[in-house]
């Protein structure tokens, strides 16, 4: 199974747990740091994510994939986290809720002397991100953006 496979399915899996715990389910990542491999679904909610929560999900989840369609996946952890103050912006939905708040863009080369802009999520159509900072709108090509996280002051 390839990763996008992999990820979708675990997706349709996990969704209706996250409905039935009252959370909503924010993104899945399958991916390897080092020798590891992580599979990893983050969850939300409007009053903040439990431990038990994340448990829940977890103890739902985790027979569910020990069906034959999951055999093929190297050895990995099963981690269920809350979305986080930081959370990576990937869907369109995740654009479509954080339109107006800060935002970090990070890019793959150097843009204008920096790797990275921080500024008012003004528009996403899936080619473009636009970002007000200090006071102009910045249309950058998504070609050129390597990440999106919300950003959080202090």
């Amino acid at each position: 199974m390839q990763t996008k496979q992999i990820i979708a399915r675990v997706r349709e899996l996990a969704q209706p747990l996250c409905e039935q715990r009252g959370v909503s389910l924010w993104d899945v990542t399958f991916e390897k740091e080092g020798q590891k491999y992580f599979l990893t679904v983050f969850i939300d909610s409007g009053n903040g994510v439990f431990i038990e929560d994340c448990e829940a999900i977890s103890r739902g989840l985790d027979p569910l994939l020990e069906a034959r369609e999951f055999d093929s996946l190297p050895a990995y952890t099963l981690c269920v986290s809350s979305a986080g103050l930081e959370r990576r912006l990937v869907r369109p939905e995740h654009f479509a809720w954080a339109m107006g708040k800060k935002v970090e863009a990070g890019f793959y080369k150097s843009r204008q002397g920096a790797r990275s802009l921080v500024g008012e999520l003004a528009g996403y159509d899936g080619e473009t991100l636009s970002l007000i900072a200090g006071g102009q709108r910045q249309d950058i090509p998504m070609a050129e953006v390597a990440s999106v996280r919300l950003f959080f002051e202090m």
